[in-house]
Order: C-alpha cells, then structure tokens, then sequence
C-alpha cells in the first residue's frame, strides 16, 4: 500500500527503534494521529508470561481517571427484585429471560454484561455467544456481583475490564486523541500499575516485555516501561 505524504511525515516523527518515555509518547499520539475522528488510544503491552498456564492467565479491571471518552451500553441481566437498582445506575437494558432470548436470536447491541449471582446459571446457556467476544460476566472483572447498581457506576464512570490473548499481549484503550496528554498519561499510568500488581507469582523473568501505544491511524510508539511511576 502506497504512504500518502501526510503519513509519511507522521512516520517520520516516530523512531521505531527508539523507547520513549510515557509522557513523550502521550504527546506524540496526539500530533501523529491524522484521521479526521476523534480516534481512540490504545496500550498494547507484552507480558512476560505463559498465558497457557492458569495462574498467569491474566485478567482484571482498572479505573480510569479519565474514563475512555465512550460511554459503554450496559445491559445487566438480573432477578425483578434488582431491576430498578439497575436501571436507577444508568443501565441501557435491564431484564433477564427476553434478554437471553434475544442474544440467543443474534442481539448484540451492547459492550458490557453486568449479572447478579443467582441468575448465572441461565445465562450459561448464552456464554458460547458472550465468551468468544469477551462479553461473558465474570466475578473477577466484577460483572457478576450481586450489587449490580455500583458495576453499573463504575462502568460508566471508566472502569474497563482487560484480559491478555493467547500471546500474552494486552490490548486496551486509554482515551481519545481529544484528551490531553497529561490525561491519556494518567489513565496509562493505572492500567500499567494494576497489570503491575497483577504479576503472578510464578512468572520468571523480565514482566513488561514490551509497550507500545497507538491511535486508530497511527504509527506504534515504543514506551519504556521503566520510566512509568509505579512500575
């Protein structure tokens, strides 16, 4: 595919060789970032791990302060006696059987799942539908909990929700290119840190392998995890 000029010129300001600190590659996402739309940016950072083995499966959930400048649609998947804690937290869909049905006939039009505890055993027969999209709730990344109305809150204030795929790699957004780069830098700062409390026991060796941050329509930038507070 041939570079336009623009992109070249972009590419031209990022060293692929070169690890920057965070707060360098904050700014620089923002003046290489050349799509019209407010682009989201992401953190794809390689552990030091064996995702085979369960205990270094990693998985969990951080705030952002900043939140990730989307709000996600939450449907929460409850008993009638929960539903009004639900919907008064700000859930875009709160039920449970019509629901489920509706999943079952190829619904998707939502980004997070919030279940209570006494309810999972009817979703299950959907988590072949929500699994593979990492959609299914799960007590570890706090969506089956029995205080649903605070998962709710929490979601819709930037709490997000990661996992590392099957190369030990995880992907996940910080913001959007409209946020300012001392806020893209914070909100990577605690992903960073709660990957860092994260490590397992068993894993030997050097943690963060490698971090690299990009826009939608950027070059990747090279971060160097060792001038990250925290770390």
């Amino acid at each position: 595919m041939k570079l336009t000029k623009k992109r070249k010129a972009v590419n031209g300001k990022v060293d692929a060789n070169k690890l920057y600190t965070l707060s360098e590659a904050t700014k620089i996402v923002k003046e290489v970032t050349t799509c019209k739309f407010d682009a989201s940016v992401d953190l794809h950072i390689q552990l030091g791990i064996d995702p085979k083995k369960a205990d270094q499966a990693i998985r969990g959930t951080t705030a952002l302060p900043h939140g990730t400048g989307k709000t996600k649609r939450v449907l929460v998947l409850t008993s009638p006696d929960k539903e009004e804690e639900a919907k008064k937290a700000g859930a875009d869909f709160v039920g449970l059987d019509e629901f489920v049905q509706k999943i079952e006939q190829g619904w998707m039009d939502f980004e997070v799942v919030i279940a209570s505890p006494n309810v999972m055993a009817k979703i299950a027969k959907i988590g072949k539908v929500l699994g593979p999209r990492n959609l299914m709730p799960n007590p570890k990344s706090g969506t089956v909990t029995p205080e649903v109305g605070k998962a709710v809150e929490e979601v819709k204030k930037g709490k997000i929700a990661f996992k590392v795929d099957k190369f030990g790699i995880v992907h996940t957004s910080v913001g959007r290119v409209s946020f300012s780069a001392d806020q893209l830098n914070q909100n990577a700062e605690a992903l960073l840190q709660t990957l860092a409390k994260l490590k397992p026991a068993t894993a030997k060796g050097v943690y963060f392998k490698g971090i690299s941050m990009a826009s939608t329509m950027s070059p990747g930038i090279n971060v160097d995890y060792k001038t990250v507070e925290g770390l």
